[in-house]
């Protein structure tokens, strides 16, 4: 009976360790559940609109008068011609109307505005006119009060810091330049002074009250400074003083600077003047200004914004 029982016991064991020897089962991995998230939804966006602008007024028509027909006013109107498509032109110097009725035929005709292109043509049109005046070609607009409610004027001078920059440009060694001029230009010699600092250039002003007088600096400055920059201030400068200084400089070898190149032949050196295009379109775009009716924001004096410059020999440096 024992032996029986050892027997199964024996049997028991053997089965036991059977089952212990049975390789173990690999594990089995999750499956990893992978999630995909949709991307929002942008709303498309509509493109802005582009910006158009607006189309500058039409320019009104007007009436030129001429001081005269000389080429520096006659270039002027030609000009104006390109830029306004109804205009009348009238030429103070003829004989068959004078200002006076030439500014009443004006007023009865109703303008947008007038151009008074010279001295003479700017006092009689800021003087008679009826209607909003833009003067041209004149330097000494203070002296003769041509600045009123109904007037504006473009710059008888081609930019002061371009003339500057281009006597550097053609003497590099210039470092002294003498300016004489009359009074009642403060604003004026202060940007010359800016111009001549910024181009390294010591500034030397004289104010004259006469030809004479002019003649008188001239003859001082000449032993000081590099060169004379004339400007056309008629107050002081004669036709005879002119010529006389000009004759001078030239004996001397000294250099001139002068606003018209026919001085040019009569001794100096160079000669930095307007340009007739730029001085009709400054004009046109003050007119365009008056014609939005605000002649109160327009500027009293707008600057050019060309020069053409000029040596002996007719040889041109610089036009921009």
């Amino acid at each position: 009976m024992l032996r029986k029982g050892a027997l199964v016991l024996v049997a028991m064991l053997f089965a036991g360790c059977g089952t212990l020897q049975q390789p173990l089962s690999p594990p089995v991995d999750e499956p990893i559940e992978i999630i995909v998230e949709e991307p929002p939804v942008v709303e498309a966006q509509p493109l802005p609109e582009p910006e158009v602008p607006e189309p500058p007024l039409p320019l009104p028509s007007v009436s030129i008068i001429l001081t005269n027909s000389q080429p520096a006013y006659a270039d002027v109107a030609r000009q104006l011609t390109q830029h306004f498509d109804n205009y009348e032109i009238y030429d103070l110097s003829k004989d068959d109307r004078p200002p006076v009725t030439i500014l009443r035929v004006i007023n009865d005709s109703n303008p947008g505005a007038v151009i008074a292109i010279g001295l003479r043509a700017a006092r009689s049109s800021v003087a008679m006119s009826d209607h909003p005046v833009v003067f041209s070609q004149v330097f000494n607009y203070e002296h003769h009060e041509l600045l009123q409610k109904n007037s504006r004027g473009v710059a008888a001078l081609p930019p002061i810091d371009a003339q500057i920059a281009a006597w550097k440009e053609v003497d590099p060694s210039v470092k002294r330049i003498g300016l004489i001029i009359g009074e009642g230009h403060e604003e004026l010699v202060a940007a010359a002074e800016l111009a001549a600092q910024r181009h390294d250039i010591d500034l030397v002003v004289q104010i004259a009250r006469s030809d004479q007088e002019t003649l008188y600096f001239f003859r001082r400055m000449i032993r000081d400074v590099d060169g004379l920059w004339l400007l056309p201030d008629n107050r002081i400068l004669s036709s005879r003083v002119l010529q006389q200084m000009l004759a001078e400089a030239k004996q001397r070898r000294f250099p001139v600077s002068v606003p018209s190149e026919s001085m040019l032949s009569l001794g100096a050196m160079i000669s930095m003047t307007t340009q007739a295009s730029d001085i009709a379109e400054t004009i046109a775009d003050v007119v365009r200004k008056i014609a939005a009716g605000n002649i109160e924001g327009v500027s009293p004096i707008t600057q050019l914004s060309a020069i053409t410059v000029k040596t002996k020999g007719d040889k041109q440096v610089v036009s921009r």
